[in-house]
C-alpha cells in the first residue's frame, strides 16, 4: 500500500440491537488475508492494535481453542474462545470472551469476500447475548481499537505482498 494513501477506516453499523457488522476492503487477496489471520507469527503482528501479543493458543479448527494475551500500557488483557466453524478462506465463527468481563460471551461470523480485483472485503458479524452488552462494546472505544488493528493488518498484508 503506498504510505501517501490514508487507509480507510471499517464501516461499523447495528443490523439489530443485538449485532454490531464490520466491514473493511484490504488490498491484498483472499490468501493473503486469510493467512495474517490464521498464522499465529502474523496474528501477533497486527491483532493487538500494534501492542505486544502473546498467542498462548491457536487451533484454527472446529472445536479449537484460542487465546491472545495484549500487552498493553495500561496492563495485560487477555481474550478467547473457541472455533466452532473454520471453512478455509472463507469464513470462521468463533466465540469471544474478554478475561475483563467473564461470562459474557460474543460469538463472531468473519467472512472474506474476493472482489476479484486483488482486494478482499472482510466483514465481521459480532452477535452479543444481550442489548447491554451490544452497547457497552459499542461504547468502549472498539470501533478505534478495531481501526487500529487493521491499520497494522494492512502493513502486515503490504509485506507478505
Amino acid at each position: 500500500m503506498n504510505a501517501a494513501v490514508k487507509p480507510t477506516p471499517a464501516t461499523v453499523t447495528q443490523p439489530s440491537d443485538r449485532e454490531v457488522r464490520t466491514e473493511r476492503i484490504f488490498n491484498a487477496s483472499r490468501e493473503r488475508v486469510w493467512k495474517a489471520m490464521t498464522d499465529p507469527a502474523l496474528v501477533a503482528q497486527w491483532w493487538g492494535r500494534g501492542n505486544k501479543l502473546v498467542i498462548e493458543r491457536m487451533e484454527v479448527q472446529r472445536g479449537g481453542h484460542w487465546r491472545y494475551v495484549e500487552h498493553a500500557p495500561d496492563g495485560q488483557h487477555g481474550f478467547e474462545g473457541r472455533y466452532r466453524e473454520v471453512t478455509p478462506m472463507e469464513r470462521v465463527v468463533r466465540t469471544f470472551e474478554w478475561d475483563g468481563m467473564p461470562g459474557h460471551v460474543v460469538v463472531e461470523s468473519v467472512m472474506l469476500e474476493d472482489l476479484g480485483d486483488g482486494r478482499t472485503k472482510l466483514v465481521t458479524l459480532s452477535l452479543f447475548h444481550t442489548t447491554e452488552e451490544c452497547d457497552g462494546m459499542l461504547g468502549s472505544g472498539m470501533t478505534e481499537g478495531l481501526n487500529q488493528s487493521y491499520v497494522a493488518l494492512d502493513k502486515v498484508l503490504a509485506a507478505l505482498g
